[in-house]
């Protein structure tokens, strides 16, 4: 009964310990790698998680866009509710990306915009 009772309260401190690991959120760097649209551009690799900061110049679509950080320009696919919370964002707005390389062999590479914040 001793034994029963031991593992009934460790099974309780375990399942009490993933409830809390499981509200916890990571807030410090990202392994994103910071290259520029003209690298990603010249030597793309699908699904690499990057960071740039830049313009974003224009909208194609509901979802498109184009984004420049000064090296060169390439097409951001950035859903609605990435923009909810921020202030109006104009061509004059320097933002930052986060975010994946999407690539195709029928088109140019693409980024799938993750998150997206105001820098100035």
């Amino acid at each position: 009964m001793k034994t029963r009772l031991s593992l009934a309260a460790l099974f309780s401190v375990a399942a009490a310990s993933l409830a809390f690991t499981a509200q916890a959120q990571y807030a410090g760097p990202s392994s994103a790698a910071a290259v520029s649209v003209e690298q990603i551009l010249q030597s793309p690799i699908d699904d690499q998680d990057i960071k740039l900061q830049g313009h974003i110049l224009r909208q194609l679509s509901s979802k498109s866009y184009i984004f420049s950080d000064g090296t060169a320009e390439i097409v951001a696919e950035i859903k609605p509710k990435r923009f909810e919370g921020l202030p109006e964002i104009n061509e004059k707005t320097k933002v930052e990306i986060m975010g994946e390389v999407d690539t195709s062999r029928y088109r140019a590479p693409e980024i799938e915009v993750e998150s997206l914040r105001v820098i100035q």
